[in-house]
């Protein structure tokens, strides 16, 4: 798996949210992405995904054109290569715990929750598989987000500030399953954080700013 961003650019109106944003991440590899309030880190990330539209520039993975395809094949794509884990954790209030994680799996038509059981395990939560979401706390409904992230494998990881309505315990040990898990898989892992003790922990972090991204000094502020 292969990202290429280049010369990216998103704008509201005639208000630039960033320009210029050029990105490569290698298979494995974890890139944290930093940034002010408001900089665009949570659309950046959308656009990587497919999910929101740039005015400039291009975004490939695997060496398709994002641009090229439309929305119901830019849906397949994900569904095959990316697993998002989400602020808000996205879970379905209607379905239990274990049918969230299944979900990837049963788009892809590859039912099996022999795998599920197993990554419901391997993030600490094998015995909440038949609770619902509003049975659980926020940091177990983080590694449900994680575990149905990583369900279907994918080689990309995009992860959206997963730790930010956790307490500083609950963050370090979701922190910790997400790295491992991704390791595990031998996935690519592009994480949006403000939040630094997360940022340390990836192989390269880079500052958006409204010009572009920046090799991140840890003797900034």
């Amino acid at each position: 798996m292969s990202l290429m961003v280049h010369d990216l650019g998103k704008r509201y109106g005639e208000a630039p949210v960033f320009q210029h944003v050029s990105l490569t991440i290698q298979p494995g590899e974890f890139v944290a992405i930093v940034g002010e309030s408001g900089v665009g880190k949570s659309t950046l990330l959308n656009c990587l995904a497919g999910l929101d539209h740039w005015d400039s520039g291009s975004v490939a993975i695997d060496s398709i054109d994002l641009a090229t395809l439309d929305d119901d094949a830019r849906a397949r794509l994900r569904r095959e290569k990316v697993g998002f884990v989400f602020q808000a954790f996205h879970v379905l209030p209607h379905l239990d715990v274990a049918q969230n994680v299944a979900l990837p799996l049963m788009l892809l038509h590859r039912p099996d929750p022999v795998r599920v059981q197993a990554m419901l395990d391997a993030v600490g939560i094998g015995e909440l598989g038949k609770r619902l979401p509003q049975q659980l706390s926020g940091g177990q409904l983080q590694r449900v987000a994680i575990a149905r992230a990583l369900v279907h494998r994918p080689a990309l990881l995009l992860a959206d500030e997963p730790t930010g309505n956790l307490d500083p315990g609950t963050a370090a040990s979701v922190m910790q399953a997400l790295i491992a898990q991704t390791r595990e898989h031998g996935a690519a892992l592009v994480l949006v954080t403000h939040s630094m003790p997360a940022a340390l922990q990836a192989d390269r972090i880079l500052r958006l700013q409204v010009d572009g991204l920046r090799d991140f000094s840890t003797q900034e502020s």
